[in-house]
């Protein structure tokens, strides 16, 4: 309730209509700061097609119609992107109000050093599934950036390692904003240890922080080298460098480039 923006407050005030994802969390908020309450709407992630063709109505009307989401942003890992794309493509404007988001806020308190993040919300709920997704963020050197309930977390947290290793940092962000907020870092082989110390550390809403892979040395690895050695024993430099991308699946530029040191080295 103290994270509101005295912008947002102006625009909740001046609205005809208030659409919400939960009224029973928007009403006492617009009632503590004197905004009348009897203009709401809901709009949900259940309801929310049919709600847009009301909004759209109310905006043919000339009425002017504010969302919320009961935390959060809306449209981000939250109802609201149908009722936008909607709006937009009946010709209305769309103004974005600024306001609190958890992933930002963890971001910013967790000391990662990456210059870049990638966000991704909420993983799947199945673990084959979500280890399939990890497994195709493995390489991304950004820092990543999930959300996930207390429900899931102990198993999120498993696949986050399994998939990742053991090495890589992770800030658990938990409750952002709010009374038991806490925020957590560690590597992903001590963070298991750190939800099962305590059964109030899995509890409430994660933000999860994970540092980016870590940079790829220039240059062949070991086994590439030692198969691009033997090859070129036994073959002309081009069939060499030729065999040596099928069998490695490394780049032929690279290759070849090292091929040409090699047989300059002798």
């Amino acid at each position: 309730m103290r994270d509101i923006s005295l912008r947002a407050l102006d625009v909740l005030a001046s609205a005809d209509v208030v659409a919400a994802e939960d009224t029973r969390t928007t009403a006492p908020m617009l009632t503590h700061y004197g905004i009348a309450a009897n203009r709401l709407m809901a709009l949900h992630q259940h309801n929310e097609r049919g709600t847009a063709e009301k909004v759209i109505a109310l905006l043919a009307q000339g009425q002017s119609v504010a969302l919320v989401s009961d935390a959060g942003t809306p449209a981000v890992s939250d109802p609201g992107a149908l009722l936008v794309e909607a709006v937009r493509a009946a010709g209305y404007r769309v103004i974005p109000i600024p306001g609190a988001n958890a992933a930002l806020a963890a971001l910013s308190a967790a000391g990662l050093p990456a210059p870049h993040f990638l966000f991704y919300g909420f993983l799947p709920n199945k673990s084959a599934a979500r280890c399939s997704a990890l497994q195709d963020l493995a390489t991304q050197s950004c820092t990543l950036v999930f959300y996930e309930a207390p429900h899931r977390i102990l198993e999120c947290v498993a696949d986050l390692q399994a998939v990742f290793g053991g090495e890589r940092q992770i800030v658990l962000a938990r409750e952002i904003t709010k009374m038991f907020e806490s925020i957590h870092r560690c590597t992903l082989a001590e963070a298991m240890g750190w939800l099962n110390a305590d059964p109030n550390n899995q509890r409430g809403e994660f933000v999860l922080l994970v540092s980016g892979a870590a940079a790829q040395q220039e240059g062949l690895d070991a086994e590439a080298e030692r198969i691009l050695t033997l090859l070129l024993k036994e073959l002309p430099l081009k069939q060499a460098v030729q065999l040596a991308v099928q069998v490695t699946g490394m780049g032929r530029n690279e290759l070849y480039q090292r091929a040409l040191e090699l047989k300059e080295q002798g």
